[in-house]
């Protein structure tokens, strides 16, 4: 059953040869083990990165603090021309740049995406005016006070009437993004502005 070896050179090529497997194991196990960490290491950084960019997605907002419109007289009826937002960081937020980011406008007869502009507002962007803070268009500090301009008159056909909304969507740089519901009072007669 068992063959005994007897000859000493024999039993030397036999030890050689298991010598030469248990080194070719050890490579083949060392080998398995870089890639395992390369690919624990390069999963770890992809984890990381996709941490963060959630993060900014839900804690880089914009919060609006409030919202009116000017109201003129186009067509014989009172119409709002334009729609003001006062808006400030959310709790947490990182520097929000508003030249980077976009408004949605949604309703009552038109929906277009707004990007911001530096001149006048029309109907393709917005503008910003500083009310507080000095870093205009980016909201720095939590205090910082931002007026956003949109020209309703441009956007929507000879502006928004009373009783009308619209649907605003800020999306920032971070892709996190805010909505408000911008409604027209029922009656704009002897008014300057009214909130909307």
């Amino acid at each position: 059953m068992f063959e005994f070896i007897t000859d000493e050179d024999e039993r030397g090529q036999v030890g050689i040869g298991t010598l030469i497997v248990f080194i070719a194991m050890v490579l083949v196990a060392a080998i398995a083990a870089g890639v395992l960490i390369n690919t624990a290491g390069f999963l770890q950084s992809k984890g990381a990165a996709t941490g963060e960019e959630a993060s900014a997605q839900v804690s880089n907002r914009i919060n609006v603090v409030s919202a009116y419109g000017n109201v003129s007289t186009s067509g014989g009826s009172e119409v709002v021309d334009y729609a003001n937002l006062t808006v400030r960081q959310a709790a947490g937020a990182d520097n929000i740049n508003l030249s980077k980011s976009t408004i949605q406008w949604i309703g009552p007869d038109t929906a277009t995406t707004l990007v911001h502009n530096t001149s006048n507002p029309n109907a393709e962007n917005f503008t910003t005016e500083q009310i507080k803070g000095n870093n205009n268009p980016v909201l720095v500090d939590q205090s910082d006070r931002l007026k956003v301009v949109m020209n309703a008159s441009a956007i929507t056909e000879n502006g928004l009437k009373a009783g009308e909304e619209v649907q605003l969507t800020l999306t920032t740089q971070y892709g996190s993004k805010t909505s408000y519901w911008a409604n027209v009072p029922e009656s704009l007669k002897d008014k300057n502005a009214v909130k909307l």
